[in-house]
């Protein structure tokens, strides 16, 4: 029996600017059309590090992390390789030389994925003309691709990736790392489902069976909403997968966030587009949902479009932060929810910024308590950073 709650959040502009807003940090802002952030300790030194498509420079970054005494600075960068429309952008060792390669996922009319491969001497990291870039035949002009995760699916010790595209045949599907992954014309493409318009893929062992499954969603068409597909397990992965409704079934969802609890119990945070954020609990081997709840909030804000869970305050409670597109005139694209159940979000970016992405929640000053990492693609702020003033 699942548990059905609707907050309504409706705040006026008094609420809104009587919260002081945050101090941004652009690592960088050359750029135009940052799409993405992900994350990975390149250098092995401790601190993560980034990666960025640039859509409309056509360009893929990485950005080294300085440290702590650094980070408000820009960050040392390298252009690890120039492609059209590159919608998403991943860190995976694919030929496991021990260096860190980038994967590009691209849309518009270039509709293919790529390896840019890192140089095999640590040294080179930053060397730009050392990066080789290489499409993957079996994607080559087949979709408009707009994500991918690394993940070893089929269990022989090898990096497979997991990608989804949007628009007409969108699909979602596993490609199959080759014995010589370098050899790129041998990776196999296997299709799992059909999709509308691929957000967010996430890639973990859902019903604690030892083997990778796939959560992703799906924001357009009839069938959007988040669900899971199960391995089939047992080196049988070309085998029929499960396909389960989590949550969310017609709706406009957007990125979300995962959290395990007790590992019995899966929560997932998802942000819809109509302004709204909804939470689904279920357990891991039966799936079936536990609590459903739903946040709206009003139009002092963009339409949402991603939301992390994490304790910003550290009063050890959840938060939330939720970021925005069409966050026009003084609207606010990025706030939080103290608690995740307050009736009083408050804005961190205020009124700069109109169309942010994904988010990730870190310390990045060293401090103790987690930033928020973002980027933003209409006001060209580029690749940044929000400085917690909580704690």
């Amino acid at each position: 029996m699942s548990r059905r709650i609707i907050a309504q959040w409706l705040l006026g502009s008094l609420c809104l600017c009587s919260q002081a807003e945050w101090a941004r940090h652009t690592i960088d802002g050359t750029q135009q059309g940052a799409d993405g952030v992900r994350l990975a300790d390149v250098n092995r030194d401790g601190w993560q590090d980034i990666v960025t498509g640039w859509e409309e420079s056509g360009q893929v970054r990485v950005y080294q992390n300085p440290g702590p005494k650094k980070a408000r600075q820009p960050w040392p960068a390298v252009t690890v390789g120039k492609v059209p429309s590159p919608e998403d952008a991943v860190f995976a060792d694919l030929d496991q030389d021990g260096q860190m390669d980038v994967i590009s996922s691209c849309e518009g009319s270039n509709r293919s994925v790529y390896v840019h491969w890192a140089p095999i001497e640590s040294g080179d990291y930053r060397n730009a003309s050392r990066w080789e870039t290489e499409p993957i035949p079996a994607l080559q002009g087949r979709a408009m691709w707009m994500f991918t995760t690394p993940g070893d699916i089929n269990g022989d010790g090898r990096t497979d990736l997991v990608v989804g595209s949007k628009g007409k045949e969108a699909t979602i599907g596993w490609l199959e790392a080759p014995t010589s992954p370098r050899k790129l014309v041998d990776w196999q493409w296997h299709p799992l489902q059909a999709i509308g318009w691929i957000m967010t893929i996430r890639v973990m062992d859902m019903d604690r069976d030892g083997d990778l499954d796939i959560l992703f969603s799906d924001r357009k068409e009839r069938a959007s909403g988040i669900y899971a597909l199960i391995n089939p397990s047992n080196g049988q992965s070309m085998g029929f997968w499960k396909k389960i409704l989590i949550g969310a079934r017609g709706e406009e969802v957007m990125f979300m966030d995962v959290l395990s609890k007790e590992e019995k119990t899966w929560s997932i945070w998802a942000a819809i587009r109509s302004r709204q954020i909804q939470r689904f609990t279920f357990q891991t081997e039966s799936f079936e949902r536990t609590q459903e709840s739903i946040w709206k909030f009003g139009d002092d804000f963009g339409t949402a479009k991603a939301v992390v869970a994490g304790d910003l305050d550290s009063d050890g409670k959840m938060d939330l932060v939720v970021s925005c597109e069409n966050a026009n005139d003084a609207k606010s694209g990025v706030f939080w929810l103290p608690r995740a159940e307050t009736t009083k979000p408050r804005s961190i970016s205020g009124s700069k910024g109109v169309k942010f992405d994904r988010m990730e929640l870190i310390d990045l000053d060293g401090d103790g308590d987690l930033d928020i990492l973002t980027c933003e693609e209409r006001d060209l702020l580029g690749v940044l950073w929000y400085e917690n003033p909580l704690y």
